[in-house]
């Protein structure tokens, strides 16, 4: 089931809460329960999936079973989780006594809080207020599945498949494509629900990356959340803050302190690999909104007092202008681009956790 953002509506009326289903179930917008009535857009999405037909297949809040059945349809067996209880009896009334019943396997519960089992693709229209933390959560599942086929609300879709250079490009593009190739399938326009939600939809597919990067992802998403705090700004004028130098001048003394403590010299030791994630709460996906300002870049330099502070400072510009990233912007920074950055802080001993 789609819908538009979480809101919590005011009224005791049941129909400014709900609108009816033909069958007596009522569909609460508040809990994102917007269901695909459009047999030609449910082929349309299912083709597009690319189902084997030993695939084993899982939804995410199949609702009333429209595009569950088309699923079952197409694949070996379908694993379907929803968390309202009404809309699991409907599904078990719907497919008792059919050849699909056997297939069907109902796991009632909140998706981002039930272990996943196995599956090899999944296709699912979602509440749209679980998108950041659901896609979290599959890019974190093992094993690795083929594909994800999802809806999602049109903005949340155009940023996961943004390139640099676009107006919607953030940490939630740079660290999801880190993990996935992503593709946008299909405009999906408000008609296409029982009842209509307040915004535009589109049919995503993200494919995980295999082999999956093998990288200390907490290093890698430090250097993404400081280039992007904002992403309109020169990379030499952000690292020039007061708080950025900060924190990375704390992480460097101390690891310097650990290395002489345990190795007696300065060399470099090995950093830490961590599982591969994309996030390690559903609210670092959130949509990043830069205020779009390009404002003077020389306003966020700071007069350094400490000597020590002072030759730090110099240390951190003197890696950027190293790669030739003083005068560049995030917002036009490819994957390559900050895996170099990354690579070149490393090897002045300069780390982001």
């Amino acid at each position: 089931m789609a819908g538009g953002k979480f809101k919590k509506e005011k009224g005791s009326s049941s129909s400014s809460r709900s609108q009816p289903y033909q069958g007596g179930i009522q569909f609460h917008k508040s809990k994102g329960q917007h269901i695909l009535k459009n047999p030609l857009l449910i082929d349309s999405i299912v083709q597009k999936s690319g189902i084997k037909p030993t695939d084993i297949i899982l939804e995410i809040g199949p609702g009333t079973g429209n595009l569950t059945k088309k699923l079952l349809e197409a694949g070996k067996s379908v694993i379907a989780v929803e968390l309202d209880p009404r809309m699991v009896l409907e599904l078990q009334r719907r497919f008792q006594g059919t050849p699909f019943s056997n297939r069907l396997k109902i796991i009632q519960g909140d998706v981002l809080k039930v272990e996943l089992p196995y599956f090899d693709i999944c296709v699912a229209n979602i509440p749209y207020q679980i998108s950041a933390p659901l896609t979290d959560k599959l890019l974190k599942h093992r094993p690795v599945f083929r594909c994800a086929v999802i809806m999602f609300q049109r903005e949340f879709a155009m940023r996961l498949v943004a390139q640099p250079g676009d107006a919607l490009y953030c940490r939630l593009s740079v660290n999801t494509q880190l993990f996935a190739r992503v593709f946008h399938l299909l405009k999906v326009g408000k008609n296409n629900f029982r009842p209509p939600p307040k915004v535009e939809s589109s049919v995503v597919r993200i494919e995980p990356r295999k082999p999956l990067p093998q990288m200390n992802f907490k290093e890698w998403d430090g250097l993404i959340r400081i280039c992007f705090n904002r992403k309109n700004k020169t990379i030499g004028s952000i690292f020039k803050q007061k708080s950025v130098l900060s924190v990375l001048e704390k992480n460097y003394r101390t690891l310097q302190a650990l290395r002489l403590s345990e190795n007696g010299s300065l060399e470099d030791i090995e950093m830490p690999v961590d599982v591969p994630i994309l996030a390690e709460t559903g609210e670092d996906l959130s949509m990043e909104v830069d205020d779009g300002d390009d404002g003077d870049d020389e306003e966020m330099e700071v007069e350094d007092v400490d000597p020590k502070r002072s030759d730090f400072k110099d240390k951190v510009i003197g890696v950027l202008k190293q790669g030739g990233y003083e005068e560049k912007r995030s917002s036009k920074l490819a994957q390559a681009d900050f895996m170099h950055l990354l690579s070149l802080f490393n090897k002045a001993g300069i780390h982001f956790s």
